[in-house]
Formats: structure tokens, C-alpha cells, sequence
């Protein structure tokens, strides 16, 4: 690895591929099998329309992730799958080629190389050389290299590892072409679109001379103003300078994701589904997000299909301004057994919400029961794959319409053998291992049925309009006093609370499911113990292993937390480090560091198993109460003074518990994914070995990525 005079070796080290990265195997096999010949055939085209997305997610990552992405199948091309030969072609040992595939998995799992989870880049074990020592076996290869070279390495600037706004150094292709473009230019575009009432989750935007293009993703560049949702096109902005609306964005690929959707259509099971396809179509043909939306409702109303999908730019993690969507569709089967039991917590959802930390008044009116499965993934395109998804993200439609929770059994039961887990104790580790997915899946079905799903927004939905008594204003459970602030009309949550609203709400989600996971009857409800309260019985045994997974997520978090920047590169992380803090400030009787060498290299945590009940509960309730009056009551400024308060790294935190977390650092898995192959008409699943060979191999296929 080239070493530079800007970045110390030892920061540089943690910015390595992982050697090896964790390969697990998507296994869906017998639930693909049990599908009708029709439903293969819709699930094969959609999962088409998924994968076709690829190069949408390369390019909404970094200039040279496509380009990399291009090399790694032209070589493979290029050897035939056959690395040895190539290793020799090369003149590069064993272990060097063993650098190269560890990259290339890690950076086919991560579609582009950036982590997924975290937002830091990762660059290859290899010298330059050696690298360019591989492009020189192919022509094609060499071509792609040319364009990557100088970008793949980490380079002199540490700014330029993490992705964020362009005006702070950082890397960012939702703004292609525009390192000038500054945050303020940023949102003073985007806030001028929100005012038009244009979407922003399929733009991008690059400033120009005289001022800035909206990109839109569409398979036409010129859409008739009847298929758009703006009949306008173009503006002049208060100061001046123009923002220009420009179709076309991915053109080729969006066209090959509306044609499979098309096909799909043809397989569909009912009404809904159709609608939904045709919603999709439109939406892709002409970047109209209000077509998507609508295919969206079609979605909801879609229950309990055989097969599920969803499918657009949805999640917004990766935009640093937190508004543009990452491309990302998904296929999966559903899993009947674990089904029924999330269909009990929905059930009763409204005897358990009641028992959050806030009055009526700060909740729905009427909990809408969500869509809640276990799904079995057959295809995941995007650059990671969730344990859990709640979507639509769009909150008119939540609140109106509903939504759906999926938890992804095989994602949650994928294993590599032997994971060692750092920071639990090593007579908790048997007890831990026992019973860390069946706490995973509890904590998961709270969080997104429960956590997602509950809490009402105050509003004025128009001028002197209110959603809530404005004469006699709902008393705050935190100040005592009535309430003096709530949404605006034409405001939303995420307006309101920009930057901070992801990650803020995956912690309010995560505090729901703590709280009620201390309910021994919604623990009966997963096949855990018989509803009595019993701390030491099996249903304990989950709860307990609930709050320590907890506790060491937000140990783990600290690698997400860059020292440099002082900010977290992850939404969830972020989460999970505040909570540890909420369990170590209710107290040693109930949580503790522990450690006796001095670089905390014996780190674990000491978690009081029969205090949970009275003040873990406690700690985790006055948290997430102000969590959610902040919230529901669009108080951006107190939500921020105590998320920046309690997610703060602090020098203990940064100096010495962060550099014990880099120490023993489990890389996070990459899933090898099957493909579907259509043959006279029926569909047959190709699997590939759980190894970098098997990942490269299954993209390689893909020949209409």
C-alpha cells in the first residue's frame, strides 16, 4: 500500500479493504422453488428492473466507482473466472491476488467503494503496480484502469475518504462536476424546487456557469410538459442565477428498468400490482415522482402478496444534504411461519402504544396496521442490505394511507462460522450467541412496526388549520407546559429537521423497541417464554441479550465516527452510541465499561441483567420521551442541543474506547446473490460458491447491467 507524507500510516490503516471481508450466501433456494412458473416470471423481471439499477448506484457514489466496477468484470471476463492463470499472466503471488479478489468483493457488496454502512472509502492492499500489473492483461481492462488510477489509492486527503458535502472536501456525486457548489447553494436549490412542490428524491444537481441543472432520472431527455410534474422547466432564482430542470439522468438504464417492469406487468397477480407497474413505468419513462407515489399507494394497498418488491430512489442516508434518494429494489418471498408472529404484534399494537412515554395527544389518532412480514430476499440491488425496511418514506402517504414493515429473514440468519464478538463477556458469549437473532428479530419488529409506525406530527395543515386543539395546545410531558411550537403549513418532518432527521429517527425507533421489548406478553408473541414476567427464564434470556446487543452496537458504532470531520458517517450508528450513553447514565448499578489494560484492548460491558426493568426501562423512557415531543412538536432546536449533547465523542471515547473498536474491527458481511435465467419460458435460479470468485462471478452475468 503506498504510503503518503499528508496521511499517517496508522490513520490510514483503517481506510484498507478488509482482508478478508465476511462472504455470506443469500439463501433462498426452496422459496424460490415453491413459487408458481408466473410468479417466477414476475419475480425474475422485476429482479431484471433491480439489478438493471446498478450503474445508477456506481454513479450516485464517486467518479471512479463505475469505472472500477468495469475493470473487475473485464478482467474477469478476460480470465474466464480462472484467477490463477490471471495471477500468473500478471507475475503476482498468491497473496497479491488474494488482495485484488478481497477488494473486489468488498466493492461488489458495497457497489462502489465507499462503505454502505459508514460512508468511508476502502482502497485495495495492493501496490499501484501490481494493480496496474493486472489492467496490462487486457486491453479493456487497461482502458478502465486509465480512468481510475490516480482515485482507487487514498490519496493526501483525508477529507476526500468520506463522503459529504463537496464545500467541505468531501465526495459527492449527487453534485457530479461540482466541487465549487456550496451547502448553502444547495439548499437555497432545493428549497426553491420544494417551493415549485418538485420532489428531489431521483435529482441531482450540478452548478454551471449560469447557475444550476436539476438532473432527473428518466428514460426520456424531453418529457411533454403533460408527463411531467412541473410544467415549467426553468427559473430564475432571487439572485439571479437560473436552475434549469434537465430529463435523461441514467437514460439507458432507466429504460431497461421500465421495459422489465413492463414484462413484469404481464405476470402480476392482481389489480394492484398492475397498478403499481404502471405507476412504475411512467415514473422511470419520465421522472415523474408523483407517478411514483402513486405506485407507491398501489403498493401499500397490496397485502400480504406471495411476492414482494419495491423499487425507486428511496432511502436519502447517502445525499449529505439528506433529500436525494439511492437507487435500491428489492424481490423477496414471503415467510409464512415468521409472518404470523409479527401479524400478532400488529394485532395488537394498540394495547402496547399506550404504554410509550407520551399522552393521546401526541399520537395517531388511529394506529394504521402496517403490512408486516418475513421476507426471504431473492434479490437486493443497492450498495447494502437492511435487516429491516418501513417504507414509503413519504409522510402524507404514512399517515394517510400506511405502510409496510419487512423484516429480511435471510439477511438476519446469514452467518460466516465462527464470528467472534468483541466486548461481551466470555461467560456471556454461549448465552449471547444463543440468543442474538432471536433479540435481532425482536428488536427489528419493534422498530420498524412499532417505533416507525407510532406518533403523530402536530401541524397546521393550512392557514389557521390545526391537526390538534390549537385553542387548548396539549400539555409537553417534558416542559409540563403547553406546547408553543409544531409544523408549519407546507413544512415536514424532514424539512423541519434536515440533516439530523435520519438518524434522529432510527434512534427514536431504536428506544421504542427497548422500552417494549421489556414487555414480557410482546416477547411471548415471538415464541419467547409464556408472558410472566421472568428476568432468569428464556423470554429474560432475549431480553437481556437485547440490551447488550445494544450496548455493544453503540461501542461498535465509534468506528462510524470520523475523528477528523467530528461527524458520524452513519444514521443508525449514530443511533446505537447514544443509547449505550443512555444505558451508562442511569448508572454503574445498571451499566459499566469495564476494562484492566491501559489501551482498553480487555474492553467489555457489564450490564445488570435483573435491573433492566426499573432503570434501564426508566433511562431508555426519559429518553425517547423528548425524543418525541421534540418531534411530534417540530422543536428543531431543543431535538438538536440533546442529539448533538448525547451523540458528542467525547475524549475518552475518542482516544481510547475508538481505538480498541478499530483494534478488533469484524468485517461486515457482503452477500452473494443468485440470479434468475429465463429458458423457454420458465425461470431457473443460479447460485454462485459464497467466496469473491462467486460475487464477481454473479455481476459478471449480468450482461444488461
Amino acid at each position: 500500500m503506498t504510503t503518503t507524507t499528508t496521511i499517517e500510516a496508522e490513520t490510514l490503516k483503517q481506510y484498507l479493504a478488509d482482508s478478508p471481508p465476511t462472504v455470506v450466501p443469500l439463501a433462498i433456494r426452496p422459496h424460490f422453488e415453491a413459487l408458481t412458473d408466473k410468479e417466477k416470471l414476475y419475480a425474475h423481471h422485476i429482479s431484471l428492473a433491480c439489478f438493471a439499477g446498478t450503474r445508477i448506484v456506481l454513479r450516485q457514489l464517486s467518479p471512479e466507482s463505475e469505472p472500477i466496477y468495469d475493470f473487475i468484470v473485464a478482467l474477469h471476463k478476460h480470465s474466464k473466472g480462472d484467477y490463477d492463470a490471471l495471477a500468473k499472466e500478471a507475475g503476482l503471488v498468491q497473496e497479491e491476488l488474494e488482495a485484488y479478489l478481497n477488494y473486489a468483493a468488498q466493492f461488489l457488496g458495497n457497489l462502489g467503494n465507499y462503505k454502505s454502512f459508514g460512508d468511508s472509502k476502502f482502497v485495495p492492499r495492493l501496490e499501484p503496480r501490481q494493480l496496474k500489473a493486472l489492467a496490462t492483461t487486457s486491453k479493456e481492462a487497461l482502458g478502465f484502469y486509465e480512468q481510475f488510477k490516480d482515485a482507487i489509492f487514498a490519496g493526501d486527503d483525508v477529507a476526500k475518504l468520506h463522503l459529504g458535502y463537496p464545500s467541505a472536501g468531501h465526495v459527492s456525486t449527487y453534485y457530479p462536476g461540482s466541487p465549487t457548489i456550496t451547502k448553502e447553494e444547495i439548499a437555497s436549490v432545493s428549497d426553491f424546487l420544494e417551493s415549485k412542490g418538485l420532489l428531489p428524491e431521483n435529482t441531482r444537481i450540478r452548478k454551471t456557469n449560469e447557475g444550476f441543472e436539476v438532473l432527473i432520472a428518466s428514460a426520456l431527455d424531453n418529457p411533454s410538459s403533460e408527463q411531467r410534474d412541473l410544467k415549467d422547466s426553468e427559473w430564475t432564482l432571487d439572485d439571479g442565477k437560473k436552475a434549469k430542470l434537465v430529463f435523461g439522468d441514467y437514460s439507458n438504464e432507466m429504460e431497461t428498468i421500465a421495459h422489465h417492469i413492463e414484462q413484469a406487468k404481464k405476470y402480476a397477480a392482481n389489480d394492484n400490482e398492475v397498478k403499481m407497474m404502471e405507476q412504475y413505468s411512467k415514473s422511470f419513462r419520465t421522472g415523474s415522482l408523483e407517478a411514483f407515489k402513486e405506485s407507491q399507494r398501489a403498493w401499500i394497498m397490496d397485502k400480504g402478496p406471495t411476492v414482494e418488491s419495491d423499487i425507486g430512489f428511496i432511502e436519502t442516508y447517502r445525499d449529505p444534504h439528506g433529500i436525494r434518494g439511492e437507487w435500491e429494489g428489492f424481490v423477496a418471498m414471503v415467510n409464512k411461519e415468521r409472518t404470523k408472529a409479527f401479524s400478532k404484534l400488529v394485532e395488537s399494537a394498540p394495547q402496547y402504544i399506550p404504554k410509550l412515554p407520551w399522552g393521546k395527544e401526541f399520537e395517531k389518532d388511529k394506529f394504521l396496521s402496517p403490512d408486516f412480514t418475513s421476507l426471504e430476499v431473492l434479490t437486493f440491488a443497492g450498495s447494502g442490505i437492511p435487516a429491516g425496511i418501513n417504507i414509503p418514506n413519504y409522510d402524507d402517504i404514512r399517515q394517510n394511507f400506511g405502510f409496510k414493515n419487512v423484516s429480511l429473514g435471510n439477511v438476519l440468519s446469514a452467518k460466516a462460522p465462527n464470528e467472534r464478538l468483541p466486548f461481551i463477556k466470555d461467560d456471556q458469549q454461549a448465552l449471547y450467541k444463543a440468543n442474538a437473532d432471536k433479540a435481532f428479530e425482536v428488536q427489528v419488529g419493534l422498530h420498524e412496526l412499532l417505533g416507525h409506525g407510532c406518533g403523530k406530527l402536530l401541524q397546521e395543515t393550512a392557514p389557521g388549520e390545526f391537526n390538534f386543539d390549537h385553542e387548548n395546545p396539549p400539555i409537553s410531558p417534558v416542559t409540563h407546559t403547553p406546547i408553543r411550537t409544531w409544523y408549519k403549513p407546507g413544512q415536514t418532518w424532514g424539512s423541519v429537521f434536515g440533516t439530523i432527521a435520519a438518524s434522529y429517527e432510527e434512534c427514536r425507533a431504536e428506544c421504542v423497541a427497548m422500552a417494549l421489548s421489556c414487555e414480557f406478553s410482546i416477547l411471548q408473541l415471538f415464541g419467547f417464554g409464556d408472558g410472566n414476567v421472568d428476568i432468569n427464564g428464556p423470554a429474560g434470556d432475549v431480553l437481556y441479550t437485547a440490551y447488550l446487543s445494544m450496548a455493544r452496537a453503540g461501542i461498535v458504532a465509534l468506528e462510524f465516527w470520523d475523528p477528523k470531520s467530528r461527524k458520524w458517517g452513519q444514521a443508525h450508528m449514530q443511533a446505537r452510541f447514544s443509547i449505550l450513553r443512555t444505558f451508562l447514565n442511569a448508572g454503574v448499578e445498571f451499566c459499566e465499561l469495564e476494562w484492566t489494560e491501559d489501551d482498553l484492548s480487555d474492553l467489555t460491558i457489564r450490564l445488570e441483567r435483573d435491573r433492566i426493568l426499573d432503570l434501564g426501562r426508566t433511562a431508555v423512557n426519559d429518553y425517547l420521551q423528548k425524543l418525541h415531543i421534540f418531534k411530534s412538536t417540530a422543536d428543531y432546536k431543543q431535538a438538536k442541543k440533546l442529539y448533538d449533547d448525547i451523540t458528542d465523542v467525547e475524549p475518552f471515547y475518542e482516544n481510547l474506547v475508538r481505538p480498541a473498536v478499530l483494534r478488533k474491527k469484524v468485517p461486515r458481511k457482503v452477500f452473494v446473490q443468485a440470479n434468475t435465467v429465463e429458458k423457454e419460458g420458465k425461470v431457473e435460479l443460479r447460485e454462485y460458491e459464497a467466496d469473491a470468485k462467486g460475487m464477481i462471478a454473479s455481476y459478471a452475468e449480468r450482461e444488461y447491467v
